[in-house]
């Protein structure tokens, strides 16, 4: 019983004049009703149709088993049990698999295509109800009864039935133009209700259970009154059609037709009670909507787009635009934020763990999270006491930091510790060189190929509404036609106001003021008033000699020795190589040139190894030297050799980069020129030229210098690297003591640095960027820095151990600098 049945044909169409043909083939069926009948005949499954008494069918049999089932019946009586599988899909249907009510059919024709299948014409004959099967091997064999026919009715109404049959029949013959004019005249002539009915629903498109029922009803009026039905459903479906293919014929292009074709779709889906692909993506908007947990208005606005994009065509060029904008509405992050970790300890050890030294800046950041961890804390409790309008400005209320210093110190990587300190996602938004405003608030969804600004791409991506973004290089955004992308941060990076921020393309209020936005900046100047107001400066100085050892140590060789593939015991540095790479190798206030100097030797050690030559290396002065070549630079020997003869001191300044040395050179010779200055000179640096002359012609005799000396010589004054623009007051003092110096005939005092403004009495002005300038100076190894006296209280940000290494001279005015650099001086 478990045996597979024998294979199914498949179906293939009607023949123009199967019909036609059919009544020649009836009166074989009758004469063969007329013999005796056979109690058991062998069950051919058909997939996906049914065959119909007193109607000839073709059928093209290609499975093995069946073939054979049809050779044995042509060879013995030709009569076949034809009976619809219920699975259409099913190749090999078992007993319980198949429809109890088929037809005794007899085969009329055979011939054999060159494919190998069986091409047969069969003719249906009577009605059969399966009583049980006999067989199932070689095929399906059963004992089948004979169904007859109820065709006791009214004459009249079966005349009514029968008429409305033909007039549905002939009119959907006119819409449907495959219909051949053979068959409507053969419909037409048939005076037998019964063989209208089962020639007309053997060409009619009927789904397989409705043709099914249509055989089994038993009586002729049902039959009419079934098969009535089914023509009026497919004649509302082709006059639907027409009704469409009418409306959207009118100047049809391409993109009509394709919106003809959809629409046509859509309406036999719907009135078949189907859903489209239109419907189905606007329900699942709908959920994502519900389910994305935004604020009202949001909701509301994406529903009320969502009710227009129902009503449009897919083919309409809006229908993409709030597609696309659903989209986006629906995958930010409206209610997904991280949990803070706000463990001061566990903060503490991982900005331990990641910078070595910044202690102000670690302690900085550890009173922010503090500071937020008091107040997650007690929010509960204030919620409780609170007006909601109180609680809302309290909670908008928050630092937006910026980390200011040269590059190379580690502000970047001092956000990705406090986003994992935080347990919060990362993320690093470059701003160097935006000059669009759009890149931040997006551009308006009137523009072709609208999108968001970076900020919610950013959110999108990163799949939280509470990262830490790190807005880097904000000192370098531009502006030009297209827009000021700094004023459109102002609202972002201000806690007051960022908690309605205002998208262009979206256009709905997104709360931002759970994100921690930190930025970073060489230079603050460049940066507008009311955005640096903003913000809470938080100032990065270069590393000390010490400190660089360190963050080698433990940092910059740990990592290039992973990524040049070595192990940590075929390499490693001798506390004298590190030295001789901070000072030699390199000159800067950061580490980037350090780590790759350490680069450059691991790869050399990389080469030793893989040419077999050692197995492991230890770099000390003389390995290094034999690694990387002479030292490039010799800035310690510089100094020296640069201020051995008057005329000639050595400045402090500041750049972007960090502090720098600056020399100052000046020369007389005969002539009437009077006073020239070189060297890329600012406006305030001529000034400040101008300025020291000035001073020490004023003081010409208090430093012994021959008035005369001014009238019948020209002074040059030139600053060196004449390549780099500089500006600043702050080399005023050196300017000055370059001059004395040259019209004395004293040379400087090698080991002393100096920085200040000075005026026109003689005064030292307090500038900026001391720290930065001391670093630079031991970085060189100076001795001695002259600073403003009012500059005193910015040496407490030194490190001790540069402190206690130079000897400092608070300078109040010009006599106390020329003191520390040419010998004691009176002045008036």
């Amino acid at each position: 019983m478990s045996d597979p049945v024998a294979e199914h044909e498949e179906a293939v169409e009607v023949s123009e004049n199967a019909v036609v043909n059919g009544a020649e083939a009836a009166a074989d069926g009758e004469q063969d009703e007329a013999g005796p009948q056979p109690l058991e005949l062998p069950v051919l499954p058909l997939r996906g149709m049914v065959v119909y008494p007193q109607t000839a069918v073709p059928l093209t049999v290609g499975q093995p088993r069946s073939m054979k089932l049809v050779d044995d019946a042509v060879n013995s009586d030709r009569v076949i049990c034809l009976v619809a599988s219920l699975d259409p899909d099913n190749e090999t249907p078992g007993p319980d698999e198949v429809c109890r009510v088929g037809t005794r059919a007899s085969i009329h024709r055979l011939s054999r295509s060159p494919d190998g299948t069986l091409r047969l014409l069969v003719q249906g004959l009577t009605r059969l109800r399966i009583d049980e099967f006999v067989e199932h091997e070689p095929w399906l064999k059963a004992s089948v009864s004979e169904i007859p026919e109820d065709t006791e009715a009214e004459e009249l109404e079966i005349e009514a039935l029968t008429r409305n049959v033909v007039d549905q029949f002939t009119r959907m013959a006119e819409m449907v133009p495959s219909i051949p004019g053979e068959l409507i005249s053969s419909a037409l002539n048939m005076e037998d209700p019964l063989q209208l009915v089962y020639a007309i629903a053997t060409y009619v498109r009927i789904e397989l259970g409705e043709a099914q029922n249509l055989l089994e009803i038993d009586s002729l009026e049902s039959k009419l009154r079934h098969l009535m039905a089914l023509l009026g459903k497919e004649l509302e479906v082709l006059e639907l059609g027409r009704k469409i293919q009418t409306e959207a014929q009118s100047g049809m292009e391409k993109v009509q037709r394709e919106y003809f074709l959809r629409e046509q779709l859509k309406a036999i889906q719907r009135e078949l009670g189907e859903s489209d692909e239109q419907t189905a993506e606007i329900e699942e908007f709908r959920k994502r909507i519900r389910e994305a947990g935004m604020t009202e208005e949001a909701q509301k606005e994406g529903l009320r787009e969502l009710e227009r994009l129902s009503r449009l065509p897919t083919a309409a060029a809006e229908y993409g635009v709030i597609r696309t904008w659903l989209d986006w509405l629906t995958s930010l992050p409206w209610s997904k934020r991280s949990e803070d970790k706000l463990d001061i300890g566990h903060a503490r050890a991982v900005l331990d763990e990641d910078h070595y030294g910044l202690k102000d800046i670690k302690e900085r950041i550890l009173e922010y999270l503090a500071v937020r961890k008091l107040r997650a804390e007690r929010a509960e409790e204030q919620d409780a006491q609170d007006e909601p309008a109180d609680r809302i400005r309290r909670d908008r209320k928050g630092a937006i930091l910026a980390f200011v210093g040269p590059p190379g110190v580690g502000k970047t990587s001092l956000g990705a510790s406090i986003a994992r300190a935080m347990g919060r996602e990362f993320v690093r938004m470059s701003l160097g060189g935006v000059r669009d405003e759009a890149e931040i608030r997006g551009f308006r969804r009137t523009y072709v190929g609208a999108m968001p600004g970076r900020l919610i791409q950013t959110l999108r991506r990163v799949e939280s509404i509470n990262p830490v973004i790190m807005m880097d290089e904000v000192d370098k955004l531009g502006r030009d036609f297209r827009g000021d992308p700094a004023s459109a941060l102002l609202e972002v990076l201000d806690p007051e106001q960022n908690f309605e921020f205002r998208d262009h393309y979206l256009d709905v209020a997104l709360d931002l003021s759970e994100v921690l936005f930190i930025t970073t900046a060489n230079e603050l100047e460049p940066i507008p008033g009311p955005l640096r107001d903003r913000m809470e400066i938080i100032q990065l100085s270069g590393y000390t000699e010490q400190e660089k050892q360190e963050i080698a140590k433990q940092y910059l060789v740990p990592r290039q020795t992973r990524e040049n593939g070595l192990r940590p015991s075929e390499i490693a540095f001798d506390d004298e190589a590190l030295q001789l790479l901070i000072r030699d190798y390199t000159r800067e206030a950061g580490v980037r040139s350090l780590e790759r100097e350490i680069g450059r030797a691991a790869r050399k050690v990389v080469t030793r190894i893989a040419e077999g030559e050692e197995d492991s290396v230890e770099i000390d002065t003389e390995t290094l030297r034999e690694l990387l070549g002479k030292p490039r630079h010799g800035w310690r020997e510089e100094i020296a050799g640069r201020t051995d003869r008057p005329g000639v001191a050595t400045g402090l300044a500041w750049t972007p980069v960090g502090g720098e040395v600056l020399f100052v050179e000046a020369a007389r010779m005969a002539g009437s020129k009077g006073f020239q200055y070189t060297g890329q000179l600012g406006e305030v640096m001529q000034e400040s030229a101008l300025t020291a002359l000035s001073y020490v012609r004023s003081q010409a005799e208090a430093l012994d210098i021959d008035p005369a000396l001014f009238d019948n010589n020209d002074i040059h004054l030139h600053v060196p690297a004449g390549a780099v623009r500089k500006d600043g007051p702050s080399a005023g003092v050196t300017m000055a003591v370059a001059l004395a110096s040259l019209l004395t005939g004293r040379p400087v005092r090698s080991d002393v640095a100096m920085t200040g403004e000075i005026t026109l009495r003689g005064q030292v002005l307090p500038v900026g960027g001391i720290k930065d300038k001391v670093l630079a100076a031991h970085r060189l190894g100076v001795g001695t820095v002259v600073i403003p006296h009012k500059n005193e209280n910015d040496l407490d940000d030194l490190p001790g151990e540069v402190r206690d290494s130079l000897d400092f001279v608070l300078a109040e005015r010009v006599d106390d600098v020329l003191g520390a650099s040419l010998g004691e001086v009176e002045l008036t």
